[in-house]
């Protein structure tokens, strides 16, 4: 049971084996995407293990935290502290992402334009174009001769101009149900929160589709060197943080039927909203940077 201090007059929970749960399932996960990268047929298991970890962890945790939340637990010196941390947490989302798009920019900009104009003496890809999209240096030299890896780039329009669509409109139902919040108006936030989950389903099934079209028809793999390893890297990694953001967003749904939430106390809807506006943004950044450019 938790605790009120009778000094401070704040809020301090008793200690959780949820963190501990969460970063066990967040190791499993990775490491089994890398297991599976080198085909260990323990990979895809250890992926989904650690993916229904974290399931367990999000509606546990979150169970928890909405039962203190509704029982006044959380009173203003909470909420500043939910927002000081939703804001941090935000911040290393950014510095996550900048590491990739930085790894983009390098590639693109400093290591396959120099590649290119190696002195042919001392390179064995003599063939390599310093062009982008890139396979890189990661084909077969037979010879002299300089074979890369044959794929097609993504192209920027279909889905990829689809999905942007879609999670562009995800973010003005989100905000729409917000407004509905403030105004004490349920139907409203129920409607948009509805929506918002079902742009986001749509925007999940029509990447799984892209990807299963990419490495079927394209011959866009991870393998398919310095494009295919940023591509999926970048697109994959937002797909994750758009299904966390949907399973969030599902919850706080749910929430809002069951009448939770008021006007002047709703920081769990808000922290969602923020998540969902960073994955818009990002989004944004990603058409523009790998699908246009």
């Amino acid at each position: 049971m938790a605790t009120q201090t009778q000094h401070g007059h704040y809020f301090v929970p008793n200690p959780s084996l949820y963190p501990f749960i969460l970063s066990s399932g967040l190791l499993l996960m990775t490491s089994g995407f890398i297991f599976n990268i080198h085909h260990y047929s323990a990979g895809p298991w250890m992926m989904l293990s650690g993916f229904l970890a974290v399931l367990y962890v999000l509606f546990g945790w979150f169970d928890k935290v909405i039962g203190e939340s509704e029982s006044g637990m959380y009173k203003n010196w909470e909420d500043r502290s939910f927002r000081v941390g939703m804001i941090v947490f935000i911040s290393s989302e950014v510095a996550f992402f900048s590491a990739f798009f930085g790894a983009l920019f390098y590639l693109r900009n400093i290591s396959v334009p120099e590649l290119a104009h190696f002195d042919p003496s001392f390179t064995m890809y003599k063939d390599f174009l310093g062009t982008w999209p890139s396979a890189g240096p990661g084909g077969v030299v037979l010879g002299s001769e300089y074979k890369p890896p044959q794929f097609t780039p993504m192209s920027a329009w279909g889905i990829p101009a689809l999905n942007t669509l879609i999670l562009l409109s995800s973010g003005a139902t989100v905000t729409w149900a917000h407004w509905g919040l403030l105004k004490n108006k349920r139907p409203q936030l129920i409607l948009g929160l509805f929506l918002t989950v079902a742009l986001g389903l749509t925007f999940l099934g029509l990447q799984s589709y892209e990807y299963h079209h990419a490495y079927t028809e394209m011959g866009l793999t991870l393998g398919a060197g310095a494009y295919g390893a940023t591509f999926f890297m970048l697109t994959g990694f937002h797909g994750l943080h758009v299904t966390l953001g949907t399973i969030m967003l599902i919850v706080i749904l749910v929430r809002s039927i069951k009448g939770h939430f008021k006007p002047d106390h709703h920081f769990g809807f808000e922290g969602v909203a923020w998540y969902w506006h960073f994955v818009d943004v990002v989004w944004l950044l990603l058409f523009v940077l790998v699908y246009w450019l």
